[in-house]
């Protein structure tokens, strides 16, 4: 909680999704705001996928930093993906299909070729009705995040504060599904129409890993994390709704939502956004399907992004009027301070903050926005900034990162490290002057 002038204002930060390359980036933003005095002010983290390892582990550890990081770290170079494909359950289903299909292929060297056809018609057939049954690959990850990461621990055991908000998304009412310490919940259900009864969960006991595991099981790849009816209040509502819970990315892949909507128990008053996104490639061959449904995936979830960004960041004088410090993987430092005076031109930075960087009425006026800037670089010590941003090398190499669960190298951990914690010391400086109480 930020004070100042007798006023006080709920701090918000944000971890978006992005598998290991987000969670190791992620790092950066918060050793760049305890540096800065600030992460013990930070009231709610709002996490989504890969922003959830970090998010969920600092709620689990944040009280000793030192240990905290060390185990981001150790997190980042254990294989998810690696993992699943040396578990039992993996390993047994493809020595099935390998005799299995050493089966077909002799069959068809003998008088019963014709059986070879209705075998492979039923197995997919069989597959394809019970593929979560029979390959439940978010089960095998939930194992994974509790023996090396969570162990058994619950939602009961994260720190009071800050409140950790873990968010998937539910694909029976099309919103988020939030985890916490004190309550777990879809609006849907907790707010229903007139008439019915809200429906609640306990949180206390539900695991972190199965909390994490919901909000990283990306669609396509994983299998969906459902409810069980231990962990509803009544137990016949078990019955009523059947959350079937994916990747909190489907509906906010920033992590920004919670903190900014004004019916939301999580809302701030001061958001920092830690996005781990980066800039969309672009691919001009396709040879299957698959890879055409992943790419389409990727261009709705570009939209969602582009949506939420001007209207959590462009259009946020005009709608929520938060102070919002937003950065992003795919930003380059030298744009921040320059979009930060395109802001002021179109009047899309907030009066609090023009007055906390002491920018005259006068000089809005007159349009002398090269004197702006130049006080602003000085106000900032913005040169001292500037040499801490990662070389081009760095950024290609951070870039370089794709967004899945395989262990990464020093040299990605360092360069992602190393991007977050510069933009986020000058975005934060920039948009949430308050914070610094001048």
């Amino acid at each position: 909680m930020i004070e100042k002038k007798n006023v006080k204002y709920k701090l918000g930060l944000s971890l978006s999704g992005g598998g290991y390359r987000a969670s190791v980036y992620h790092l950066g933003t918060l050793k760049k705001l305890k540096e800065l005095g600030l992460l013990d002010k930070v009231d709610i983290i709002s996490t989504i996928s890969g922003g959830s390892i970090t998010g969920a582990y600092y709620g689990l550890t944040g009280n000793n930093f030192e240990e905290f990081e060390k185990g981001v770290l150790s997190i980042a170079k254990r294989s998810i993906i690696r993992g699943i494909f040396f578990s039992f359950r993996f390993i047994c289903i493809f020595l099935f299909f390998l005799s299995f299909f050493s089966l077909v292929v002799m069959l068809l060297f003998t008088a019963y070729a014709w059986v070879s056809t209705i075998l492979l018609i039923a197995v997919f057939f069989t597959a394809l009705r019970f593929q979560f049954k029979i390959f439940p690959v978010s089960s095998i990850i939930d194992g994974l995040y509790s023996r090396w990461f969570f162990g058994a621990k619950t939602l009961k055991d994260f720190n009071s504060t800050p409140v950790i908000a873990i968010n998937a998304t539910n694909v029976e009412t099309g919103r988020p599904f939030t985890f916490s310490k004190f309550k777990m919940s879809d609006s849907s259900y907790e707010y229903p129409e007139t008439g019915a009864e809200a429906i609640r969960f306990i949180p206390d006991d539900f695991p972190i890993s199965l909390a994490v595991t919901a909000s990283t099981c990306v669609p396509f790849a994983f299998t969906p994390i459902y409810i069980e009816s231990k962990f509803f209040e009544k137990e016949e509502d078990f019955h009523k709704v059947k959350p079937c819970l994916v990747d909190g990315g489907v509906y906010d892949n920033q992590g920004i939502h919670k903190l900014t909507h004004g019916n939301s128990s999580y809302v701030c008053d001061i958001v920092i956004v830690s996005d781990a996104g980066n800039i969309m490639p672009k691919i001009n061959s396709f040879t299957n399907v698959l890879q055409l449904l992943v790419r389409t995936s990727d261009i709705f979830m570009n939209r969602i992004k582009n949506y939420q960004m001007i209207q959590h960041v462009y259009d946020n004088y005009k709608f929520n009027r938060k102070s919002v410090a937003y950065q992003s993987l795919g930003w380059d430092f030298d744009t921040c301070l320059k979009g930060f005076i395109q802001n002021l031109k179109k009047g899309a930075v907030l009066q609090e903050v023009i007055d906390a960087h002491g920018i005259s009425s006068e000089d809005l006026a007159e349009q002398n926005w090269i004197s702006i800037q130049q006080k602003l670089e000085k106000r900032l010590n913005y040169s001292e900034i500037s040499v801490k941003q990662p070389s081009e090398d760095e950024l290609r190499t951070a870039r370089s990162v794709s967004t899945n669960l395989k262990a990464l190298s020093d040299e990605q951990i360092y360069a992602l490290i190393k991007q977050a914690a510069c933009l986020t010391e000058i975005q934060v400086k920039l948009y949430c002057p308050v914070l610094f109480g001048s």
